[in-house]
């Protein structure tokens, strides 16, 4: 599995933690920033990581900024990204299993780093279910092809 990560300045010790865990999990990633003292616009960074995994160069990413809000909703503007905001364990393995999503958002000042790692682990160790799910992600892929 390849990862793209990404932060703006909200998120950047969290991303740090990630990289660190992604590290000892032997999970290759992209870290594409940011490093910065000031402050950033999130979709600078929420995009190119979005285009990357809709593209195929990358599995799967994962954003952090402040909330994971702004993150969020950049990344789902990419056609073929599903996005999704968690900030627990249980959203992490549901929205594999249910939703397949294919970038993680989260929120350096909801949550800790402790838990950060958890859902990441999470995140990455859930397969998609299928079945019922795969009925309801194709509507959605097709309602997103009739309207691009």
């Amino acid at each position: 599995m390849k990862v793209a990560l990404a932060s703006d300045h909200g998120g950047m010790n969290l991303r740090r933690e990630i990289a660190s865990l992604l590290d000892s999990l032997g999970v290759e990633y992209e870290d594409f920033g940011c490093e910065c003292e000031g402050s950033v616009d999130y979709p600078d960074y929420a995009l190119p990581v979005a285009e990357k995994v809709a593209e195929g160069e990358f599995d799967r990413g994962i954003l952090i900024c402040g909330t994971g809000i702004g993150m969020c909703i950049s990344a789902n503007k990419v056609k073929g990204i599903c996005c999704a905001l968690v900030h627990d364990v249980f959203s992490a393995k549901a929205t594999r299993e249910h939703n397949d999503s294919n970038v993680l958002a989260m929120g350096e000042r909801v949550i800790g780093p402790g838990l950060a790692r958890e859902i990441v682990k999470t995140w990455l160790g859930t397969s998609f279910e299928g079945g019922r799910h795969a009925r309801r992600i194709e509507k959605i892929s097709q309602y997103e092809e009739k309207n691009a």
